[in-house]
């Protein structure tokens, strides 16, 4: 029954298109003035929505006459009845307006749909309104009395906001977690997993050769251990990134991600050690009174233009720190070489801001968090990722092109020569 009436409306569709492409009927709009003087005093805004309102039902009555002829006049071979009136609506900005849309009916058989009335609803968009605004920091408990402009509007209630931004959030997480990425041309590819309220979350951002910053993938983990990842990759894979394309690969340092990288990328993968986990690593085994000193010394050395440089810097406070505190040498010696490698490509100090460290991940999240703020209680299913998902869409049509863009095209023949010369020491430590 259900298809049979979707196929009646898109019949419906189809014949009003017909009709305007043959005939072209004129539809006029008589408007009394007193009424739009009355309506201009509460504003110009509620005039014009006023006066669309009563043009679609205008733009109905003149389908209705053309399909069944004029009301109240006898047809000798009339296949359409007219069968009364019925409430029905449209959408502007969120918000519920109701219309009276005519009823036609064959002589023998069903009630027809209006093709005009189902344009109408096609081009209501409430679940894409409602979400914008919601991502704009407006709550579903205050969306009714901000929203409102019309006297008559209904169905913004807090209940159906709700069903509209679940329905609609869900449809972005879909969006978001299948596109094609086949399209975009990757130098990089940030891995990092973050906490967020409770739930541990692995995100893949994507840096193109134009500079500008996608969002690839999400994931609701346990841990970053090397399944998760490997099933992360994975689905990347499916949707069209090619691992075998030379391209640099921003890790936090964690073991199950660089491991998944190699499986699925090998030698086309060249790594770099987010310098700022492994920052906080190394400070984080130290006492108060040494933090600050060491936490300089190794900005100044990630700071330092040649590589040469910064590893005199970070040998040198490698040996102080192993006499000093055995266990922030050894953090600092763990893959250290690893977090030079934007060094070794000789990237430039300004693009060497988003391509030493998986902050562009962290400050999609600080968009997440002003986005759910007005979240007062979280529960179970997809709530999570729907949020969070719909956030970092929307984080990303902030997203402007970094800083440094014009550097990447020779950073991206860099990351081709250095895995070519892959017999250099140097580079293999960054490549399998």
């Amino acid at each position: 029954m259900n298809k049979t009436y979707q196929i009646s409306k898109a019949a419906a569709v189809k014949r009003f298109q017909q009709l305007v492409a043959e005939r072209n009927p004129a539809v006029q709009l008589v408007f009394p003035l007193a009424e739009m003087l009355q309506l201009l005093r509460t504003g110009l805004g509620q005039l014009v929505i006023e006066l669309g309102r009563q043009f679609l039902q205008e733009v109905m009555k003149s389908e209705a006459v053309q399909i069944a002829g004029p009301a109240g006049q006898r047809q000798r071979d009339r296949e359409m009845n007219r069968w009364g009136t019925a409430k029905g609506f449209c959408v502007v900005n969120g918000q519920k307006v109701p219309l009276t849309r005519p009823r036609l009916r064959r002589r023998k058989g069903p009630e027809i749909a209006l093709g005009s009335y189902e344009m109408i609803q096609r081009a209501s968009l409430m679940g894409e309104t409602v979400w914008q605004r919601m991502m704009h920091g407006l709550s579903t408990r205050s969306y009714s009395e901000i929203v409102r402009e019309f006297t008559d509007s209904y169905g913004i209630e807090k209940s159906t906001v709700d069903e509209h931004f679940i329905e609609f959030s869900r449809q972005k997480l879909d969006q978001l977690l299948q596109r094609r990425l086949d399209s975009f041309r990757l130098c990089a590819v940030f891995l990092d997993g973050t906490c967020y309220r409770d739930q541990n979350l692995l995100v893949a951002l994507g840096l193109t050769c134009e500079g500008y910053k996608v969002t690839l993938g999400l994931r609701q983990v346990s841990a970053e251990n090397a399944t998760v990842v490997r099933e992360l990759l994975r689905d990347l894979q499916d949707r069209g990134v090619d691992f075998s394309v030379p391209r640099l690969y921003v890790l936090d340092g964690s073991k199950g991600l660089t491991a998944g990288v190699r499986q699925f990328a090998g030698r086309a993968a060249l790594i770099q050690r987010c310098q700022v986990h492994k920052i906080r690593n190394v400070t984080a085994h130290l006492s108060d009174e040494y933090r600050p000193s060491v936490k300089s010394t190794l900005h100044a050395a990630y700071s330092s233009i040649e590589y040469s440089e910064a590893r005199r810097v970070l040998d040198r406070l490698h040996r102080e720190l192993m006499n000093r505190n055995t266990s922030a040498g050894r953090s600092l010696a763990e893959g250290l070489e690893e977090t030079l490698v934007v060094h070794r490509l000789r990237v430039g100090t300004v693009l060497r801001e988003t391509l030493g460290s998986t902050n562009p991940i962290e400050s999609a999240f600080s968009v997440v968090e002003q986005v759910c703020r007005n979240v007062k209680r979280w529960q179970g299913g997809d709530q999570y990722l729907r949020w969070v998902g719909s956030a970092l869409l929307y984080a990303e049509s902030r997203f402007n092109r970094i800083r440094g863009y014009r550097q990447i095209p020779h950073v991206a023949k860099e990351i081709e020569l250095a895995i070519l010369k892959v017999e250099t020491p140097a580079i293999r430590a960054g490549v399998a």
